[in-house]
């Protein structure tokens, strides 16, 4: 791929408004096949959010070493789950790749190589989450994976790497749970509309008052936010989506916070829209 190429791709993506970016906590895979009060949000951002030409995905059950980007021209919808009901294996959401868009966002990031992966696809952390966004499956979606072996930092910066994609019509967005701990799951809370230990109901409120005020510091290093951050954040797979989201904030821009509620104790849909 020379210089003449790149620039063909850049010229295909013309400046748009400059696009919305979200963090949304996608909880059970169930929601990819329910309808509740989360999922109704999720279909009306679809709905009030400017068409995007292309949307990618930072996934929480993307894990890899170094950090790629889905590039096949149509990925595949992974069942990334076991125990759960035969209509949800049955789902299929063949919406097309962009393999030119991937290559246009690896050129971007300078501060690492971006490889351009072939046999990853769309995991349940995208799909249950897009069908309700775009059901007609007719916009292409990608996934930028997490590189596990590394800190907060790194996914915060490299988000800022790609800001340029919010102004070519890209809706970019985070997919996982702020408070997420499988161990302490109250399973008998599970039809209750909002349980929260003590704890997760602690940081839920501390975590939305610097959303709101933009103060990412301490998101970014949210080790030391407390004992409640030790039980919220057991591990941080399903938190760095949020910094890669908080990477891609201006200065000017405020953070919406909404889906903001606490389940089965140990768990918190508690999502964000930017600009």
């Amino acid at each position: 791929m020379n210089l003449q190429d790149l620039r063909k791709i850049s010229t295909g993506l013309s400046a748009s408004d400059l696009m919305p970016v979200l963090f949304l906590g996608h909880g059970s895979p169930m929601n990819g096949i329910e309808t509740n009060v989360f999922t109704e949000e999720w279909k009306k951002l679809g709905e009030t959010i400017q068409v995007p030409k292309a949307v990618l995905i930072v996934s929480a059950h993307w894990l890899t070493k170094g950090t790629r980007i889905t590039a096949m021209p149509f990925p595949a919808t992974i069942h990334d789950f076991g125990g759960f009901p035969k209509e949800l294996f049955a789902v299929q959401y063949p919406a097309p790749g962009d393999p030119l868009l991937a290559l246009e966002t690896s050129q971007l990031v300078k501060s690492t190589n971006v490889g351009l992966d072939h046999d990853w696809g769309l995991d349940h952390g995208t799909w249950t989450i897009v069908r309700h966004m775009y059901p007609n499956a007719n916009i292409p979606i990608l996934q930028l994976s997490i590189d596990y072996d590394k800190p907060a930092t790194y996914h915060y910066k490299l988000a800022r790497e790609i800001n340029s994609l919010r102004q070519k019509g890209i809706l970019i967005i985070g997919s996982g749970n702020i408070i997420h701990n499988l161990r302490m799951v109250a399973w008998d809370k599970m039809k209750e509309p909002e349980y929260g230990y003590d704890w997760a109901m602690e940081l839920k409120v501390k975590v939305k008052d610097l959303l709101e005020n933009g103060n990412h510091e301490p998101l970014i290093n949210y080790e030391k936010l407390g004992k409640a951050a030790t039980y919220a954040i057991p591990t941080p797979d399903h938190y760095y989506p949020l910094l890669y989201t908080l990477g891609l904030q201006n200065k000017e821009e405020q953070a919406t916070v909404f889906n903001d509620i606490a389940v089965m104790g140990s768990l918190s849909m508690t999502s964000v829209k930017i600009g």
